[in-house]
């Protein structure tokens, strides 16, 4: 159950990575309403990615 979570995780935090960089390199008013709060959105995602692999390590450590 945790894999599934992990790759749910990695995939949303390169999705919002991608559409923020495409959104910074077309300019314009929606990046400068929205791509801080995108990069922002970015670095929450990754922690809860990375805090979901110190789990799943942990729960593999603790099964053998």
């Amino acid at each position: 159950m945790i894999n599934y979570l992990i790759v749910a995780a990695v995939i949303a935090t390169a999705l919002v990575l991608f559409f923020g960089v495409l959104t910074m390199a077309r300019g314009g008013e929606f990046n400068r309403r929205y791509g801080n709060k995108l990069m922002r959105l970015r670095i929450l995602v990754q922690a809860v990615a990375v805090i979901l692999i110190m789990i799943g390590i942990w729960l593999a450590g603790t099964s053998t």
